[in-house]
């Protein structure tokens, strides 16, 4: 019975030992396993290492100083007389009256070498409105610079050093970055120099987010925090791929979704800033708006593409080209038109004085143009801005929407098409469907406005100052809307 119910001794050492092969191979497997990952991971610990000894010394600490505006404390308790309550408070409760000498604000940011003599990439409002700008190498060295030219519409600034024989970063193809791969962003945040982070590409091609006027970027999760402005964000080749730039958060840290400016479009605007100190455009003279679901319904379309001109602009190139209000762009050079800023961003990026070849659709009857390109003023650039500023959105009053929101044939107008959450436009009051009117820097000199035109030409008076004032109509209503933008 014993020995049917167990394996005898001998039995049990015969079978351990048939076993034992099979064992040590999968041991040995493991082994090779566990020996293969250490390798990859030093691998990449390697790769890592060498992007940092290159990139670390052309990357630098930008110290900007800013002078701020004289400002005057008014007493909210004036009309019931100072003397009632220095008894309370002291003498020095009524100094609160007295205007604060302008004082002196450090900003600092990031920023990285190009050239080996010395010019310098970042950001615009790292240095806008300084003083003095020092940058910090990473070697400890100082050096002041000076401001060669700046695109606040990118939101883009290049300096200048004295210096030789400088250490400095190449840009790489933002265009050729797909999601998923690794980057590695290096900067200044909070202060710690020299500081680099590793993530990946989340997205390309973020726009609309109300933060530039022209936007393109690549949404990042390698951490970037306050300070790393201006600086870097690299491919594994340790080539520049684009400029960290802004973070979305619902605090002032890193929560995950970091913005850069593509290579593309940064070596666009540097190679224009060194050659000529300024950015020139190329442009259309168009307003355009995209074909959304109705608006493919209402005009019948095949299919929902393209992206509908909404005005052509006096005078303009597409005007002399023949582009006309309502025609459909469906490609432009061969691609697909699918998106307003991205045709914006890329007609702007054409050489001045090229030829775009438009593929559009008129009267549901498909037609090509080749249209010279013109160059975007610096007027038409700062209502650009402006708008952007303000966070709206406008578009001409058509017959259709003025019979839709009660307004009768003599009202004209822009109509409020968007208001960005949180913009100073938002925050005095101004809903979509609203429609403005007139434009007045001051109340005593208002302007009319019928079209988008008329409307862009009026707010370019209103750039320098620190309101404008919107008339605005709401049904039966008008009222004046104050708007900080300085």
């Amino acid at each position: 019975m014993f020995r049917q119910k167990f394996l005898s001794f001998a039995t049990l050492s015969v079978l351990l030992s048939s076993l034992s092969p099979i064992c040590s191979g999968f041991a040995a497997d493991a082994r090779t396993k566990a020996i293969a990952g250490a390798s990859l991971l030093e691998q990449s610990s390697q790769t890592l290492t060498t992007i940092a000894d290159k990139a670390m010394p052309a990357t630098l600490f930008i110290k900007a100083k800013i002078q701020t505006a004289q400002q005057e404390f008014l007493n909210p308790f004036d009309m019931l007389g100072d003397d009632v309550f220095k008894r309370f408070f002291g003498q020095q409760f009524g100094q609160l009256q007295q205007p604060q000498q302008p004082q002196q604000q450090l900003a600092a940011g990031s920023g990285f070498i190009t050239s080996p003599d010395g010019y310098i990439v970042t950001n615009n409002h790292v240095i806008k409105d300084a003083s003095e700008i020092t940058v910090v190498l990473n070697d400890g060295r100082e050096f002041p610079a000076i401001v060669k030219g700046t695109d606040p519409s990118t939101d883009l600034a290049v300096l200048k050093i004295e210096a030789k024989n400088l250490p400095y970063l190449s840009f790489g193809d933002s265009d050729s970055l797909k999601v998923g791969e690794l980057v590695v962003a290096i900067g200044n945040p909070f202060g710690l120099e020299g500081t680099m982070t590793l993530g990946i590409v989340s997205g390309k091609g973020r726009r609309d987010l109300g933060i530039s006027t022209r936007e393109d970027y690549i949404q990042t999760d390698a951490a970037i925090n306050p300070g790393n402005s201006g600086g870097p964000l690299l491919n594994l080749q340790g080539e520049v791929i684009g400029v960290n730039t802004a973070i979305i958060t619902r605090t002032t840290g890193y929560m995950g979704i970091g913005l850069a400016i593509p290579s593309k479009m940064t070596q666009n605007v540097i190679d224009q800033i060194v050659e000529n100190g300024t950015v020139k455009r190329a442009f259309l003279g168009i307003i355009l708006q995209p074909v959304d679901k109705d608006l493919s319904d209402a005009l019948n379309l095949e299919k929902q593409e393209g992206i509908l001109v909404s005005e052509v602009m006096k005078d303009s190139p597409a005007a002399k080209g023949g582009l006309q209000q309502g025609d459909i762009i469906l490609q432009y050079d061969d691609k697909p038109a699918k998106n307003v800023s991205k045709f914006r961003n890329d007609v702007g990026m054409m050489n001045l004085g090229a030829d775009i070849k438009l593929r559009i659709l008129r009267n549901n009857k498909p037609q090509t143009l080749t249209i010279p390109l013109g160059i975007q003023s610096e007027g038409e650039a700062v209502s650009g801005e402006l708008l952007q500023k303000l966070g709206l959105d406008i578009d001409n009053l058509s017959s259709e929407n003025a019979a839709k929101l009660g307004y009768s044939s003599d009202i004209s107008g822009v109509m409020i098409t968007k208001v960005k959450p949180g913009s100073p436009a938002a925050m005095t009051g101004l809903r979509p469907n609203f429609l403005i009117t007139g434009v007045a820097v001051d109340l005593n000199n208002p302007k009319p406005v019928k079209n988008t035109s008329e409307f862009e030409n009026a707010i370019k008076e209103a750039s320098d100052k620190k309101h404008i004032i919107l008339i605005v109509r709401q049904q039966n209503f008008q009222r004046y809307y104050t708007i900080r933008i300085n």
